[in-house]
């Protein structure tokens, strides 16, 4: 059997906690094969970013189309993008060659709390990506970005934030609970016509939690490139990236928010 294969799109990190590098080693930590498509290089260490210079809209496309002639890919996460032209090119494509389970992690706020999207590419967002996603992964500020709305406090409010993103054309919607205050992280996952699966970790104490968003849907993306079924994808991926958050003061890498420890289960 060949190995199930996953697409990763998005920006790269040059310290290797975040972005493509957290995808890719999510990937093979998971057991899948990782290709990539870079949308923007950033200048970056686990004490914040310090450059972001975007790639052509057009070279966007010529690296997934070279992805897609080749390679049989099962599934697709896409992480941070930041013009309007890189969004068209990556919708384009992945209509093109007819992308399957497609996993949107809305990356839009820093960690500082400032968006680092334009009010127009965030629109765009909403209106072209999300359509064409099988499940998104805001955290809270992000789902509050998307509806133009205040950060839910409460699950009512988590609940409406999430019935609201399911309106926007996507049929699932993982409103991540990490930026809560609770001794508990909860994960609220809502698919129309389901109930909603509320998924509990204890909060784990640690600063070294950098890439932790880009690991859970790129995760997530492995298990729908197995054909895993959505719910045990989401399952599983929380999981895997509780125990990588769980490791990480192992790793002691770098002088600010360090990364997870990917390959936690390899760590002998």
């Amino acid at each position: 059997m060949p190995i199930p294969i996953a697409l990763t799109i998005a920006g790269s990190d040059s310290g290797g906690g975040a972005g493509i590098q957290a995808d890719l080693k999510s990937f093979a930590a998971c057991g899948v094969y990782g290709a990539s498509v870079i949308t923007a290089l950033t200048a970056q260490n686990t004490k914040g970013v310090t450059g972001i210079h975007d790639v052509p809209a057009d070279f966007v496309t010529a690296q997934i189309d070279a992805v897609f002639s080749d390679l049989d890919v099962a599934a697709v996460k896409i992480g941070m993008v930041s013009r309007q032209d890189i969004i068209s090119a990556i919708v384009d494509g992945l209509k093109r060659w007819k992308a399957k389970h497609v996993v949107v992690d809305p990356v839009m706020i820093a960690t500082s709390g400032d968006r680092l999207l334009s009010s127009d590419a965030i629109n765009q967002v909403r209106s072209v990506l999300i359509p064409v996603a099988s499940i998104i992964t805001p955290n809270l500020p992000e789902a509050a970005a998307l509806l133009d709305a205040p950060i839910a406090t409460t699950d009512a409010e988590v609940d409406a934030q999430g019935a609201g993103l399911l309106a926007l054309g996507c049929p699932a919607v993982l409103i991540k609970g990490g930026h809560g205050e609770e001794p508990t992280s909860v994960d609220h996952l809502y698919r129309a016509g389901a109930p909603v699966l509320r998924l509990a970790a204890p909060r784990i104490a640690t600063k070294n939690t950098h890439g932790t968003g880009c690991s859970l849907s790129s995760a997530i993306a492995a298990g729908l490139a197995k054909d895993e079924p959505l719910e045990q994808a989401v399952r599983t991926a929380k999981a895997y990236v509780s125990a990588a958050i769980a490791a990480a003061d192992r790793l002691n890498v770098g002088h600010g928010h360090g990364p997870v420890h990917h390959f936690h289960a390899f760590d002998r």
